[in-house]
C-alpha cells in the first residue's frame, strides 16, 4: 500500500461510523430541534404580523421609522437602521440581532450535548468501543448543528416569503442567521477541546457572543468598523430588504472553516476527557459558606443569578431609553391599543406598565429555572450523595427555594431599576426611577406563584417541574394577547397577573397582591409535604 493510499485509508477510518451517530443524534434531539426551530420561526414572522398591526396606513410606519432613525439606544440593541419604511426592514432590524443570538444557542447546545457533555458522562467511551473512528463523534456533531441551521434559515425564509416579504431580503436574513449559527456552534467546537466540561465550553461561548452583540451594539452608534469584528453584525451587513448585499456571508463561511479545522487539530492534540488547557486545582477545603446547603446552593446558582440580573438591568435600560415619545413608535391601530393601552391611564403610563409587566414575565423565566435545580441535582445524583449524610431532605429543598425565591426579587428589582433609570437619563425625571422601580417590583408576588407551582410540580414527579414554563407561556398570552383575541373574563383571570393594578396607569392593589403572596405560600408548602412522601430519582 502506497503512503497516498495509507493515508487516505486514515482518514476514512478515522470517520466511521459518522452516519450512524447522526442518525441517533437526529433521532435523540428531534423535539428539541422543533422547539429551537419553530422558536426562530415566530420570531421573525411575529415581527412582520406585529408591525402589520401596529402600522396600518404607510404614513404611520414613516412616522415611527423617523423616530426609530434618530434614537441611539434603538440602534444599540438593535443593529443599524435599514429600510425602516418598510416592513421588511422593520423585521430585519428587530429579529436580525435577536435571532442570531437564538441561533447561536441552538448551536451551542448542540455542539457542547454531543461532544464535551458525552465525554463527561462516560457515553462517549462506550459509544468509542464499538467500530467508531476518532473523528466521527466530533464530525456527527457538526453535521447535526450544520442540518439544524440550514433548517432554521430556510424555515424563516421560507416564512417571510410565504408571508409576502420579497424573497431576497427574506433569503439574506435567513442565511445571516443560520451562518450566526454555524459560527457560534464551530466556537463551541473549539471550546470545547479546551475545557474538561461543557459548562466551560458554553462559558467560552456565551463570552463570544455577549462580546459579539457589544461589539455590535458598539459599532453601530460609532463609525461602524467594530461591527465587522462581530458575527452579529455580518449577517447584519447582509442588509436585507435595503439593497442585499451577499459577500459579508463569506466571512462567515470562512470563520466557520478556520474554526473547524482548529477544532480538528486541538482535538487530535489531547486525550479523550481531558481538555487541552490544564484544570486548575480547586482549595483543599471550602470556605465556611460551603458548610451549609444553603451556602452550596447559592455557590451552585450565583452565575445564573448574576447573569438574568444583568440581562434584565440592560433590558430595563433599553426599553426605559425610550423616553416619553412612544406615541409615534406605537401608531394608532387596535392591536396598539389593545396591547399597549390598558390600564386606563395616559399612553406613556400604559407603555410602561406594559413594560414593567414584560419585563416580569422575563424574570419568571429565572424563577422557573431556578427551581429546576433541584432536578437537575436529583437526575445527576449529587442530591444522593448530599441526602446520604445527615442532611435532612427539607432543608436540602428549601435550601435552593430561598435562593429560588430571593433570587427572583434581585432578578425584578435589577428589571425595574434599569427601566426607571433609562427613563430619567432620556427625559431628565428623576422621579421615575421609584415609580417605575414600584411598578415592576409589585410583580414578584405572581413570580414567586410560578416559581411555587413549578415546585409543586417537581414534588409530584421530577419531569413535571417543566408544568411552570406551560403556565408561564399562558400568562404571556393572556397578558400580552388576551384582550386582542378577545379572550372570556374567567380564561383571562387564571392569569395572576392579571389581577395586579398595571402601575403606572392604575393605582397599586395591596388585597390582591396580599393574597397571591398567601396562595404562593400555600403552593410551595404543599410542595414540601408532596416532596417528602416521594423517593427521589
Amino acid at each position: 500500500m502506497s503512503e497516498r493510499q495509507r493515508t487516505n485509508h486514515e482518514a476514512g477510518t478515522a470517520f466511521t461510523g459518522t452516519s450512524t451517530l447522526l442518525r441517533f443524534h437526529l433521532r435523540r434531539d428531534r423535539m428539541m430541534l422543533l422547539w429551537w426551530i419553530a422558536g426562530a420561526f415566530v420570531l421573525y414572522v411575529s415581527q412582520a404580523v406585529s408591525t402589520d398591526g401596529l402600522y396600518t396606513t404607510q404614513a404611520q410606519l414613516d412616522k415611527a421609522a423617523k423616530g426609530m432613525e434618530s434614537n441611539a439606544a434603538f440602534i444599540a440593541m438593535a443593529g443599524p437602521a435599514r429600510a425602516l419604511n418598510t416592513v421588511g426592514g422593520q423585521v430585519a432590524w428587530q429579529a436580525a440581532a435577536f435571532g442570531a443570538i437564538v441561533a447561536g444557542l441552538m448551536s451551542m447546545f448542540l455542539i457542547g450535548r454531543h461532544t464535551r457533555a458525552e465525554e463527561e458522562s462516560g457515553r462517549d467511551e462506550l459509544v468509542r468501543a464499538a467500530v467508531v473512528g476518532r473523528h466521527a463523534p466530533l464530525a456527527a456533531a457538526a453535521l447535526i448543528c450544520l442540518i439544524a441551521d440550514v433548517l432554521l434559515g430556510g424555515l424563516i425564509a421560507g416564512g417571510l416569503i410565504a408571508y409576502g416579504l420579497p424573497a431576497a431580503g427574506s433569503v439574506a436574513l435567513g442565511m445571516a442567521a443560520g451562518l450566526a449559527g454555524l459560527v457560534f456552534g464551530a466556537v463551541t467546537l473549539v471550546g470545547a477541546q479546551l475545557t474538561q466540561s461543557a459548562r466551560g465550553a458554553y462559558a467560552i461561548t456565551g463570552a463570544v457572543m455577549a462580546l459579539s452583540y457589544v461589539l455590535r451594539a458598539v459599532g453601530d452608534i460609532g463609525n461602524g468598523a467594530l461591527s465587522w469584528l462581530s458575527p452579529i453584525g455580518w449577517g447584519q451587513y447582509m442588509k436585507a430588504y435595503a439593497g442585499e448585499s451577499w459577500w459579508p456571508a463569506l466571512i462567515s463561511v470562512a470563520t466557520v472553516g478556520l474554526l473547524g479545522v482548529l477544532a480538528v487539530r486541538l482535538f487530535d492534540r489531547r486525550d479523550i476527557g481531558s481538555g487541552v488547557l490544564a484544570t486548575r486545582p480547586g482549595p483543599a477545603r471550602g470556605g465556611s459558606s460551603m458548610h451549609t446547603t444553603l451556602g452550596l446552593a447559592w455557590r451552585l446558582q450565583r452565575a445564573s443569578l448574576i447573569g438574568w440580573a444583568s440581562g434584565l438591568l440592560l433590558g430595563g435600560l433599553a426599553f426605559g431609553s425610550i423616553g416619553d415619545d412612544v406615541g409615534d413608535l406605537l401608531g394608532d391601530s387596535q392591536f396598539s391599543q389593545d396591547v399597549f393601552g390598558q390600564g386606563g391611564g395616559t399612553l406613556v403610563d400604559s407603555f410602561y406598565g406594559v413594560m414593567a409587566l414584560m419585563l416580569a414575565l422575563i424574570a419568571a423565566g429565572f424563577a422557573i429555572g431556578s427551581v429546576l435545580r433541584l432536578r437537575g441535582e436529583e437526575t445527576d445524583h449529587f442530591a444522593e450523595l448530599l441526602l446520604s449524610t445527615a442532611e435532612p431532605r427539607w432543608r436540602w429543598a428549601a435550601s435552593h427555594l430561598v435562593i429560588a425565591g430571593l433570587g427572583s426579587i434581585v432578578v425584578i428589582a435589577a428589571g425595574g431599576i434599569g427601566l426607571g433609570v433609562g427613563f430619567a437619563l432620556v427625559t431628565g425625571d428623576s422621579s421615575a426611577i421609584l415609580r417605575l422601580f414600584g411598578a415592576t417590583v409589585q410583580y414578584a408576588v405572581p413570580v414567586l406563584l410560578i416559581g411555587a407551582l413549578s415546585w409543586l410540580g417537581y414534588s409530584v414527579r421530577s419531569a413535571w417541574g417543566a408544568f411552570g414554563w406551560a403556565v408561564l407561556g399562558f400568562c404571556f398570552v393572556i397578558m400580552m394577547f388576551g384582550e386582542s383575541l378577545q379572550l372570556p373574563d374567567w380564561l383571562m383571570g387564571a392569569s395572576p397577573f392579571r389581577h395586579l393594578a398595571l402601575v403606572p396607569a392604575e393605582d397599586f392593589r395591596l388585597v390582591p397582591w396580599l393574597l397571591l403572596l398567601m396562595l404562593s405560600a400555600v403552593v410551595g408548602a404543599a410542595g414540601m409535604v408532596v416532596l417528602r412522601r416521594r423517593d427521589l430519582a
